[in-house]
């Protein structure tokens, strides 16, 4: 076996900070080392060697520096250095240029970021923009698999890809069980104005993270289907895995955002019946107001002529009238559920 050492010049302190990890591996799937940007280039001129390359929020001549290294498009650099791309796969010559949109809950709030991927046949950059963890994990979880790593840089890239989409399902579900908490709060007997907020924050968020999941399943499609170069047979299946994953999520996202317009509709339906029960309480003690309100009037018309004025029993008369009149209209009122 021809045993392969990094460079005596490449030392990890030699990396800018925002190269969070640049190493060499053979193509037997063994870690070389870590290895400095400017010592890519005499790693790759030895055989049977690849390097994956991981960046989080790269400047303008750290960028270039790759270009150099690794061949890299122009149109793709420049895609790279600006963020808020959308999510697409572009063929370049034997390269492959990936943005992917990641997402993150920190402090309760769901955030957005992206992830632009290089790949080719000797090589993996990963570049990483805004809210996103570290591909740290999936770099041990492929170096823990030395036999799957020796097909490539297109393991990495599934690495990355498979881990990408795992940390989307802990958001998800975090998202179900907040709406089972809203759905309870929902049919409480008072109003809460901050869960109706709540529950259109969550379909907000779930339209914008659908948004960056769906065009991920037919850009994996595209890696299940094509580039027999950069993507070999034996990897397709773990392709096809991360696929099924990246559809399990749509499918969640989908019936969250149905039952998040139930429960807005639902949770109006409540208000207004809420509502129109007060108002049928109104109108029921409106009405037994309006009985006495009316036989008073008559009697406050001071007119002198008035039959029951002189009799001793008519103010008595009068009261048990009202009364009768107001009983009445509670138990009829009563009987048709408006009080």
């Amino acid at each position: 076996m021809n045993l392969i050492t990094p460079p005596t010049s490449a030392l990890p302190t030699a990396n800018p900070p925002m190269v969070v990890n640049c190493i060499a591996y053979r193509n037997d799937g063994s870690r070389i080392g870590e290895i400095t940007l400017d010592a890519i280039s005499e790693v790759l001129a030895q055989p049977d060697t690849f390097v994956w390359v991981g960046l989080h929020e790269p400047d303008e001549p750290l960028l270039l520096k790759l270009q150099e290294e690794f061949g890299l498009h122009d149109l793709a650099i420049e895609d790279a250095h600006t963020a808020h791309q959308r999510t697409k796969l572009e063929t370049y010559g034997d390269s492959l240029f990936l943005v992917v949109q990641t997402a993150q809950l920190v402090d309760g709030q769901l955030e957005f970021g992206e992830t632009h991927l290089f790949l080719g046949p000797r090589y993996l950059v990963s570049i990483r923009h805004g809210a996103s963890l570290s591909y740290a994990p999936a770099r041990r979880t492929c170096e823990h698999t030395p036999a799957l790593l020796a097909l490539g840089p297109s393991y990495a890239l599934y690495g990355v890809l498979d881990f990408i989409v795992d940390n989307l399902l802990p958001i998800v579900r975090d998202f179900r069980e907040e709406l089972q908490q809203l759905e309870q709060d929902i049919f409480a007997e008072t109003f809460n104005r901050s869960t109706v907020r709540r529950l259109y924050d969550m379909q907000r968020d779930l339209m914008t993270l659908r948004l960056a999941v769906v065009p991920l399943q037919d850009i994996i499609s595209q890696l299940v289907r094509l580039h027999p170069n950069l993507i070999p047979d034996e990897l397709r299946a773990y392709f096809r895995d991360v696929y099924d994953h990246v559809f399990h999520v749509n499918e969640s996202i989908s019936a969250m955002r149905e039952m998040l317009t139930a429960a807005i509709n639902v949770n109006l339906s409540l208000v207004t019946f809420g509502q129109n029960e007060v108002m049928k309480k109104l109108a029921g003690w409106a009405a037994m107001l309006a009985a006495p309100t009316l036989l008073t009037s008559w009697y406050g018309m001071n007119f002198t002529h008035m039959p029951e004025l002189s009799q001793p029993w008519a103010y008595p008369a009068v009261i048990v009238a009202m009364l009768s009149v107001v009983g009445g209209i509670y138990l009829l009122l009563k009987r048709a559920k408006w009080l």
